[in-house]
């Protein structure tokens, strides 16, 4: 029986559409089973009705319980939700959230690594701080790597028509969940069963142009006896967004700090400070046709003349081109009363194309050449030449494409013994690969190509300093001229890098929900133990790595690792208004020889006063495991420059006279190589929150939480100033030049032969530094957590279910390495750029046939560009953004029971981001698009057509 009023509101306000706990079992039959009782409930407004619900498993913990909220927030988003407020897909939803207030990068990011891929930031935190579950087992992570370097989970291959809801648990969940739960835990429950086949259409697209898109599912359910099985299949295809067609984007941003100032497709650049030199003597007409016959004659001011377009910024996709295909089916055969088996496959093949632009596709002599030495000008030069539409057939037909395959399969088995011991033992594997085939410009080819059109035969070396490459015989008649499709190709196409993770777990759990009793009730038990191995491999075409391919390089590593993993759950009902749980899990990683081990733990307290009122708080450890890719990842180059400590020590400037030291020392440009590490300790957290919940009338709840992270050992790239200070200090005798640490310090810099500078004796220049990733950085965050909801009848006009949901990030502070200052990044734009405070809410109207949906989704103020530049709100022109509001709208007609068609709008009027005046004219993209997106308004229609349902 549920306990209190507080649970029959949630439990109600749930099922009627809101945002708010809601019980479900994450291992199968039981969890659809719990789903359908809460369905069950509702479908009456009585509350005797719902408290037939018997005692089910709850997102957030492993016994079996009465009660819906405990210690552990839990935010559920249900199937209904998801077709109401307009999501077209779960990323989408789980992006929109209010807890999602972090910048993430995807598809609108150009040349980011990974936009094929969709992710989220729970609080502000790193995208690899969140457990994804499927239906309460770890999702694979996706092969290539965030930003180049993080392990994250893409959220692109869930199928929304199987989705029968979505639990959110905001805070460290480290003792049940294990690794990786330290933001929080998102567990995906897809459907167990229907009541009929059912087939869903929906076609629609964007106002602004771009983006149609189609998609298609159907499912069914059958029994044969003791076996039973559902099947679904889903299959969606989506047209890109070109940036040309939104006038933010179409061209260099008229509204900003300056005037639009044209790109610079054509440009001859002085080395030596004579700003542009126009040597076209056809002043542009051989080019005016390019880009859509927008290329003339431009000039800059204090630069000089150049023939350029002030709209390439249109010619590159904001929306990827997709095609997914998902198939998934659930199945059970019943050996006995007391035995199940079960098995669940979940697969997802998906293509997406898309493109990063006219700004990356370009050649230039800086690249291979540094500078060329034209005679004839007497000059240093660099040579920069864009390729335009007409050069390249059109951008649509040199699309980077990505293939992805993955699936999920678990097999096992679950039953009783003895009177009320619970268990299960299953089977996991999860497996995905990826294939990057990305266009390219071939290193050889393309300067070969450009040696014979224009710059003709190297003739030596320039006679000044004999290091630049001397062209006596320019054409620039030639370089100045549009080249043909052919001539592109002849230079350019595609590579291919493979991609694969993949993950095995057993997992057995025993539990007992009547222990034994207490003053309060029934205490309870749960233990489950787990074993397994992961591997990751990313291997880049060869070209990438080997200076192949023209201006583009990549990552690489590969690495596998073995683990098990012990936890227990305790539910102790002291009184019958105070419940403890305790819980604690160990897990070990076998890594290259050596176990990475970590325990963590956390203790959980409900106090209901009274019973339509809960306080409740939670203290407890989290940790994250260094990924596969922080473990294995391999050498990868980059530039950078640092103040080289130890010689500026030998001229005498140390300490706060450094600033004076000579420039060759104080900025050294340098090659740096960073790479993963065996080594890497897990990522360790302290989590706590505390908050109420209460139900002051039927049907309606409120609950309000206050969470707070202080994380330490977060893996970072090493800092080459910090070794080049270590260096110093070694050389100077202030650290043992004997010890690990100097010996170190020395190994990673990579240094020429000594020198003498104004007399004095110092070190060879630093050529080069190794930075490996080590665990060195902290993160401390401090925010609320509301959400509220309320369902209630409105006489003969039928039904209202109103919900909200908030998040506050009152305190974020970061610190790169030990000894560092802690940045607050709330104060720190330059650092961050995350929403603070986001707000959803939604009103959704019933009444026999109908039902509509209005749904607000606000997004609290961010910096402006200016603010990011200087990292702070003193300087003219720096300040906030004000806040951004969208609204979606739903409204279903069911014209027969079987029978449902929805016209849904998201973003009904068309609101583009807050105008950012704060931009130069130089912009092509005047927003953050790890914040907002310029798509506007989408509409569908959707039909929804069940077979076989009685009752007209």
């Amino acid at each position: 029986m549920i306990k209190s009023k507080l649970a029959v509101a949630v439990v109600a306000a749930l099922a009627l559409g809101s945002v708010s706990a809601h019980a479900q079992d994450t291992q199968a039959d039981p969890q659809s089973q719990s789903t359908q009782q809460t369905q069950g409930a509702s479908q009456s407004a009585d509350t005797k009705d719902a408290k037939k619900l018997e005692a089910v498993t709850v997102t957030g913990s492993l016994i079996p319980q009465t009660q819906i909220e405990t210690a552990t927030p839990v935010i559920t988003i249900t199937a209904n939700q998801l077709k109401q407020q307009g999501f077209s897909t779960v990323a989408e939803a789980l992006q929109q959230a209010s807890f999602a207030t972090g910048s993430v990068q995807g598809a609108a990011t150009s040349a980011s690594f990974t936009q094929g891929a969709q992710t989220l930031s729970m609080f502000g935190l790193p995208v690899g701080f969140v457990k994804y579950l499927i239906d309460g087992r770890p999702m694979g992570n996706f092969p290539a790597l965030y930003n180049g370097s993080d392990a994250f989970n893409s959220l692109s291959g869930i199928p929304m028509d199987m989705v029968d809801h979505i639990d959110i648990l905001p805070g460290g969940q480290s003792s049940l969940y294990g690794s990786d739960a330290i933001a929080g835990v998102i567990n995906i429950v897809l459907k167990k069963r229907i009541d009929a086949p059912v087939v869903d259409v929906r076609v629609g697209g964007y106002s602004e142009g771009g983006g149609a898109s189609r998609r298609i599912s159907l499912a069914d359910s059958f029994s044969w006896g003791k076996f039973n099985s559902l099947v679904g299949a889903q299959f969606e295809k989506s047209q890109p967004i070109w940036t040309y067609s939104r006038d933010l984007t179409k061209q260099f941003f008229t509204e900003g700090t300056s005037a639009p100032v044209a790109s610079r497709d054509y440009l001859v650049n002085s080395g030596t400070g004579k700003g542009y030199l126009f040597e076209d003597p056809n002043n542009c007409a051989n080019v005016t046709g390019q880009f859509g016959g927008t290329e003339g004659k431009q000039y800059r001011k204090n630069s000089g003349t150049y023939c350029g377009s002030f709209y390439t910024p249109g010619y590159a996709t904001m929306k990827n081109d997709e095609k997914t295909a998902n198939f998934y089916t659930h199945n059970t055969f019943d050996v006995s009363d007391n035995l199940q088996l079960y098995g669940d496959l979940l697969y997802n093949y998906s293509e997406q194309k898309y493109n990063v632009g006219s700004g990356y596709t370009w050649w230039g002599t800086s690249v291979d050449y540094g500078y060329i030495y034209d005679p004839n000008l007497k000059d240093y030069i660099n040579l920069q030449r864009a390729f335009s539409p007409e050069d390249v057939g059109g951008y649509q037909n040199i699309m980077n494409k990505q293939y992805e395959n993955s699936y999920m399969f678990t097999l096992g088995g679950r039953g009783t013994v003895g009177q009320n011991w619970d268990w299960d033992l299953g089977f996991t594997h999860s497996d995905d690969k990826l294939i990057e085939h990305n266009y390219q410009r071939f290193d050889g080819a393309i300067d070969a190509y450009f040696r014979s059109h224009v710059l003709g035969p190297q003739d030596g070396w320039d006679p000044k300093y004999g290091a630049y490459p001397q062209f006596d015989n320019i054409n620039y008649a030639a370089f100045y001229t549009a080249m043909s499709p052919a001539d592109f190709r002849s230079f350019t196409g595609y590579t291919d890098t493979y991609a694969k993770t993949w993950d095995n777990m057993l997992r057995g759990q025993v539990t007992n929900a009547s222990l034994f009793s207490l003053p309060g009730g029934d205490a309870g038990v749960a233990v489950v133990l787990e074993g397994g191995n992961q591997g990751w491999n990313y291997t880049p075409d060869p070209r990438l790595l080997n200076g192949g391919i023209w201006g583009t390089t990549d990552v690489q590593g590969a690495g596998h690792r073995s683990r098990y993993a012990a936890t227990t759950e305790l539910k102790f009902p002291l009184l019958s208004q105070v419940t403890v749980d305790v819980s604690g899990r160990y897990d070990s990683y076998h890594v290259d020889g050596q176990d990475v081990s970590h325990g963590t733990y956390n203790i959980g307290i409900e106090y209901r006063p009274f019973d339509s009122l809960l306080l409740r708080g939670r203290y407890g450890t989290a940790f994250k495991v260094p990924t596969l890719a922080d473990e294995f990842q391999g050498l990868s180059g980059y530039y950078s420059s640092v103040v080289d400590y130890a010689n500026c020590a030998r001229l005498g400037y140390t300490g706060e006279n450094v600033s004076d030291c000579p420039t060759k020392y104080s900025d050294v440009q340098f090659f740096g190589q960073q790479a993963g590490s065996t080594k890497l300790k897990p990522i360790t957290a302290t989590v706590w929150s505390y908050g109420v919940v209460w139900a002051p009338v039927e049907r309606m709840s409120l609950s309000v939480d206050y969470l707070h992270w202080d994380i330490n050992n977060e893996v970072n790239q090493q800092s080459a100033g910090g070794l080049s200070l270590t260096e110093y200090q070694c050389d100077a005798g202030i650290i043992d030049m004997n010890t690990e640490t100097c010996k170190a310090a020395f190994a990673q810099i990579t240094r020429g032969a000594s020198d003498v500078y104004n007399g004095v004796p110092v070190l060879g220049d630093i050529e080069e530094i190794f930075t490996p990733k080590v665990n060195v950085s902290n993160e401390q965050v401090n925010a609320i957590s509301a959400n509220f909801s309320y369902a209630h009848g409105i006489g003969s006009w039928g039904n209202l279910v109103w919900n909200a949901s908030y998040s506050d990030e009152l305190k974020h502070t970061y610190q790169d390495y030990p000894g560092d200052p802690a940045v607050d990044l709330l104060r720190h734009p330059g650092w961050s750029t995350d929403f603070k405070t986001k707000t959803n809410a939604s009103l959704t109207w019933s009444k026999d046939n109908w039902s509509a949906t209005l749904y607000a989704n606000r997004y609290g103020s961010t910096p402006n560009y200016l603010a990011t530049v200087y990292d702070n709100y003193i300087h003219a022109g720096t300040g906030k953004l004000p806040a951004w509001t969208v609204y979606n709208a739903s409204i279903t007609w069911h014209p027969l029971k079987r029978l449902g068609l929805s016209v849904l709008a998201n973003n009904v009027f068309n609101k583009m981001p807050p105008m950012d005046h704060s931009y130069p004219g130089t912009s092509g993209s005047p927003y953050n698009s790890g914040n907002y997106n310029v798509y506007g308004r989408a509409m569908y229609l959707e039909l929804n057509y069940k077979f076989g349902v009685a009752g007209e």
